[in-house]
């Protein structure tokens, strides 16, 4: 059976309007490539995952040009995190200025009301030339010869339509359905097996200034809680607990949660003068399954996975939003080399994904330390240091973790931080006489960039950080 189609063919089109589709969608959109976004709801919408990092907000906002529009949102300014966690009886503080990865004017992120910041971002691809439609539900794909080719989707009055282009992107989130089509499966985490039960609350009590806007993590005997600010008086509330511990997230979801508080002096106490909102968008007490997990494969001819299609981590590091949109950069790369002809899709997205695994593995291996409670602070922050291969002093390679700079993308980092690194290795190119390291190193950092190759034969990132490129070193010596 054929559908009414479009009539033209998209250079790409992408399933979902989160913060990994809208992104993915703005830098395809942004080389002058056609790009159609389909979103099955109208925004704005609820969504969870209100905590960002650094990474996010200076790093990818910044290429997005939403960096202004952030600032005058009246988001809270998020300095850091606070714990109470570990082997101390008291809650200890970290601030992002503490890694030179976001030091200076970039050591802040924000708690954001996702329905705001996630408008926010799709209103921007609609202004970078992204033809958005909402009410429009992506059912399954079309393939032909080995090759998605393009969509069959409901639009708004309930009929079927079929929209042709040369990439799909899935970016419909942790219930995809078309994930299906990349073949494998999703690989749960043994680990990270979790309930979140969460509501939000009038009135909760702030931290004394300059932490007044941290995210606060508490464990308690059946898991940990977040206690997010998202305004001088809105507070996001939610208790993450074990697989075995199931049982107490189910019945009436207020009373349970309400359980869980009394369970958790610390969270009961911040609460004590406060009223759960029964009303409106955050009325509501909702459950969500916070199991980590990760497919087998990120893409296949004409196709890719970005965002919670292609993989979750544990939220206790607030990493949801900055894993979906280094996924959505990674693939836009991808995307935009790919259609330029400059490199085959295969070499591109295979960058794409050993990127991507690298990031996801660096906080999956840190969580599974961090997870025991019986370690103090300096212990965890040895830990980061041997995940991350950073030998930052003190909490500097945990908050280079922490605050999405594992990866040491020169996008996502600060300014002066990309300075002193294209220093120190010009420094190293000098230093071994090596001509066209040294080139390959001027051409790689011009003036947004600075990257090495992964791997020996890896990709590294284009002057103007929206392609993949081969690396001399790479291919000359």
């Amino acid at each position: 059976m054929t559908h009414p189609t479009d009539g033209k063919v998209y250079d790409v089109m992408v399933a979902g309007g989160g913060p990994a589709g809208s992104s993915v969608a703005a830098f395809a959109a942004m080389q002058g490539h056609r790009v159609l976004l389909l979103e099955k709801e109208e925004f704005p919408r609820y969504q969870i995952g209100e905590s960002l990092l650094p990474s996010t907000v200076h790093g990818i906002c910044g290429l997005l040009g939403v960096t202004e529009e952030l600032e005058s949102a009246g988001f809270v300014r998020k300095r850091g995190g606070t714990f109470r966690w570990g082997s101390n009886s008291e809650p200890w503080s970290f601030d992002f200025a503490l890694s030179e990865k976001f030091a200076g004017p970039t050591s802040y992120a924000y708690q954001v009301e996702r329905a705001k910041f996630d408008q926010l971002l799709l209103d921007n691809a609609r202004r970078k030339g992204v033809e958005v439609r909402e009410r429009c539900a992506v059912r399954d794909v079309l393939e032909d010869d080995g090759r998605v080719r393009g969509v069959r989707y409901t639009d708004p009055d309930g009929a079927e339509r079929e929209v042709h282009a040369q990439f799909v992107v899935d970016a419909t989130g942790n219930q995809s359905r078309l994930q299906r089509y990349i073949g494998g499966q999703r690989r749960y985490s043994d680990f990270f097996q979790n309930i979140a039960l969460f509501g939000y609350f009038e009135g909760g009590r702030r931290l004394p200034s300059p932490n007044s806007g941290n995210i606060t993590c508490v464990a308690f005997p059946s898991g940990w809680f977040w206690y997010i600010p998202l305004s001088d008086t809105l507070t996001s509330v939610g208790a993450v607990v074990r697989k075995e511990c199931a049982d107490q997230v189910r019945g009436d979801r207020a009373e349970a949660l309400s359980a869980l508080i009394a369970d958790c002096p610390l969270i009961a106490d911040y609460l004590s003068d406060a009223r759960r909102v029964t009303s409106g968008r955050y009325g509501e007490v909702r459950v969500r399954k916070d199991w980590s997990y990760l497919h087998d494969t990120f893409w296949q001819p004409g196709m890719a996975l970005v965002g919670d299609s292609v993989g979750f981590i544990d939220p206790l590091f607030s990493s949801g939003v900055h894993m979906a949109t280094y996924s959505a950069l990674l693939a836009a790369r991808s995307l935009n080399t790919a259609l330029r002809g400059d490199l085959g899709e295969r070499e591109c997205f295979a960058e794409y994904e050993a990127r991507y695994r690298k990031e996801y593995q660096s906080f999956h291996d840190f969580l599974v330390n961090f997870y025991d409670v019986n370690r103090d602070e300096q212990q965890y922050f040895e830990v980061a240091r041997r995940v991350t291969r950073d030998t930052a002093p003190g909490a500097g390679a945990f908050v280079g973790l922490v605050g999405g700079g594992a990866s040491d993308e020169a996008a996502l980092t600060s300014e002066s931080y990309r300075d002193k690194r294209k220093k120190d290795l010009l420094d190293q190119s000098r230093a071994v006489h090596h001509e066209g390291h040294r080139i390959q190193l001027q051409a790689a950092f011009g003036e947004a960039v600075d990257d090495t190759p992964l791997t020996a034969d890896g990709l590294v990132v284009s002057q103007d950080g929206m392609h993949w490129e081969k690396s001399v070193t790479s291919s000359t010596v």
